[in-house]
């Protein structure tokens, strides 16, 4: 190995002699020509994949990232390691300094290896991680980068706020470390069962015609779900094959509930999980629609005041009043 001292633009590099040198311009070089390749390979699959699935191009993506990535790091090591001894002592080390120095680095990195391997989510996938509910839009070695979206109000109080009162976009992208897969549960709408239970409550007293109401609840569901159940009748039965899990009825059903004040009825139906306010718009338009022609009215909380007790009023001696004129005493009736 020469020892001779390495100079650029006259410049003597204090530490580097002209072998590190030259390693040093190859792997800049490497590294330039390997970034620059896969900036150009991604261009040519996005325009050849622009009308074709998201999938197909986020996987894509993930294969030429992985495979620039091992290219740069086999040729570095080639070009610095070519002693066995040397190169086995250099790995100790690093190992050692990226356990201490980068341990949240490399969990999250192993995170990625995890969602990889573990088919955990995908790009396009509705999930919530680390307390963020939404639309995976991205994904790397060490982040995920979710659309949010905002609550539905059963669940408004959860952390962190939201001004969004259901499942659309509120216009921020969060990124969550791919590391929150080890301490958190991830939970993913439409990996497997791109279909989710929606459920509509009505309450009406206990003298209304609840046989017409959940006559009406039924029609409207059916109505409104008939296609979206024949696609979950295939999704389950896939799920079933797959998972061995046990029947699952996506017919839709009512269901009554006796409460102090009124009866709920609350109807249970499938849905796509994207679209769900659309749909329960439409059917709760039908519903009021239905009701009203039927003269029903939807139960709400009132008091009704029956009557009151007897008020006694005790009126003292005024100023211009003698003490026992009059009886000093009047009463009031209601």
């Amino acid at each position: 190995m020469s020892t001779e001292p390495f100079e650029l633009f006259g410049i003597r590099l204090v530490g580097i002699h002209m072998e590190s040198g030259r390693k040093l311009l190859l792997s800049v070089g490497l590294i330039v020509i390997v970034l620059i390749t896969r900036r150009v390979v991604r261009w040519m699959f996005d325009a050849l994949l622009r009308n074709r699935l998201v999938r197909a191009r986020f996987w894509v993506r993930q294969v030429i990232s992985l495979v620039s990535t091992l290219v740069i790091v086999v040729g570095l090591v080639s070009l610095w390691f070519d002693d066995p001894t040397r190169l086995t002592t250099a790995l100790g080390l690093i190992t050692a300094g990226l356990a201490f120095a980068l341990q949240k680095v490399v969990t999250a990195v192993a995170g990625y290896i995890v969602i990889m391997r573990g088919k955990t989510f995908g790009v396009g996938d509705r999930i919530v991680m680390g307390g963020v509910r939404g639309d995976v839009i991205d994904l790397d070695f060490t982040q995920t980068t979710i659309m949010e979206m905002g609550q539905p109000p059963p669940v408004q109080n959860a952390e962190p706020a939201m001004w969004v009162q259901s499942r659309q976009y509120t216009g921020r992208m969060v990124t969550v470390s791919n590391a929150r897969v080890f301490d958190e549960p991830v939970f993913n709408y439409t990996r497997e069962f791109a279909f989710i239970w929606e459920e509509i409550v009505i309450p009406i007293g206990y003298t209304a015609d609840r046989e017409r109401v959940e006559g009406l609840l039924m029609n409207v569901a059916q109505r409104h779900t008939a296609t979206i159940q024949d696609m979950g009748e295939e999704a389950r039965a896939e799920l079933a094959r797959r998972y061995l899990g046990q029947t699952i009825d996506v017919s839709p059903r009512v269901y009554y509930r006796l409460t102090d004040n009124w009866l709920e009825l609350t109807v249970r139906f499938i849905a796509r999980e994207h679209g769900v306010r659309e749909l329960k718009d439409a059917m709760s338009r039908d519903i009021l629609d239905g009701l009203q022609q039927a003269g029903i009215e939807i139960a709400s909380a009132t008091f009704q005041i029956v009557g009151l007790p007897k008020v006694h009023v005790d009126v003292g001696p005024g100023p211009d009043r003698a003490p026992g004129a009059g009886d000093g005493r009047r009463s009031a009736h209601h």
